[in-house]
């Protein structure tokens, strides 16, 4: 927690240092680096923002997928990087979630990395094949009890695969938990019925869900979706207390100058407030966030302290 408080503080210098070379700032293209392939989340949102973040900061804006560990690849190579150019887009479970379940990571979540904003929240949706012939969340949890069943998530401790585990934790299922590179790549195989089911971002499989191609059980957050809000959340279908809520962020290496922080923060807070970005994303299931530093830090810091509670609970960790 000492590290936690460090960092919060070192947020709220972000909107009180102001170095007069810091307004030269942007002289070259600025990468955004998404830590899930495209398809994901934070890629809509990135890919969606880009061109208003040109226009306004006058550069051109990279959107650059480096997929893989749960977008922990792609993390530590912002990490790397503190030139003031390289940026990190992906789900919050890099820092609330990762550092409970990887031994080894390459790098330190929440000391190497300045969280920016929390550019949006978005649900994890259960999800099976037609064939399955469940349609409701407590046919599927019968089901799971009576026989085997597989189920897809975008990889090892992303928001899928802790969205089950708590699911598991709290209805006493056990279900074999099949990993992909991203939450795309396992839809697919969830549409070909290669696996039954998949707990998998929201944005991802709702258009799947309306053509009829997959049912939809729940949702894991407290809210439900606003892209589909017919399907209920996990608790409403009858698990009481449940709630897996997820957000994409900003992230910034450590060593990147504060008011260059500050100006990016701002740029990308602009984007998405217009309301033609928000309906977009709010169709695809996204609904924008865009706080301050010091809020995303409040929340990154309270969701870290309960997915570490969960891993303990279920003795979950990766190499």
């Amino acid at each position: 927690m000492r590290i936690f408080r460090r960092i919060a503080i070192a947020t709220i210098a972000v909107c009180t240092v102001f170095p007069a070379y810091a307004q030269d700032w942007p002289k070259k293209p600025i990468r955004l680096l998404v830590s899930f392939p495209a398809g994901a989340p934070g890629d809509m949102i990135a890919r969606l923002i880009q061109p208003d973040l040109q226009k306004s900061l006058g550069q051109p804006v990279i959107v650059d997928n480096r997929p893989g560990a749960g977008g922990n690849i792609g993390a530590q190579e912002v990490t790397r990087s503190a030139d003031g150019y390289t940026f990190l887009v992906g789900p919050d479970t890099m820092i609330t979630i990762n550092p409970h379940l990887y031994k080894k990571l390459g790098f330190r979540p929440m000391q190497d990395l300045v969280p920016m904003t929390l550019l949006a929240s978005f649900n994890q949706m259960l999800v099976c094949h037609p064939s399955v012939g469940v349609k409701t969340l407590t046919e599927f949890i019968a089901k799971a009890k009576a026989q085997s069943m597989n189920y897809a998530s975008g990889g090892p401790g992303v928001p899928g695969h802790m969205a089950m585990e708590l699911l598991m934790t709290m209805t006493n299922i056990k279900l074999t938990h099949v990993p992909y590179r991203g939450p795309a790549p396992a839809m697919q195989d969830v549409l070909a019925n290669q696996v039954p089911c998949g707990f998998l971002a929201a944005p991802t499989v709702a258009p799947h869900v309306k053509e009829g191609r997959l049912v939809a059980l729940a949702v894991s957050g407290s809210q439900r979706s606003p892209g589909s809000p017919e399907v209920p959340t996990v608790a409403e279908a009858g698990v009481a207390g449940y709630d897996a809520s997820f957000f994409e962020i900003l992230a910034a290496p450590k060593d990147v100058e504060l008011a260059i922080v500050d100006k990016l923060q701002k740029a990308v807070v602009s984007a998405l407030q217009k309301p033609e970005v928000k309906q977009r994303l709010l169709g695809a299931g996204l609904e924008v966030v865009a706080n301050t530093p010091q809020q995303a830090m409040a929340r990154l810091t309270a969701d870290n302290e309960k997915w570490g509670r969960v891993a303990q609970q279920i003795g979950l960790q990766l190499d």
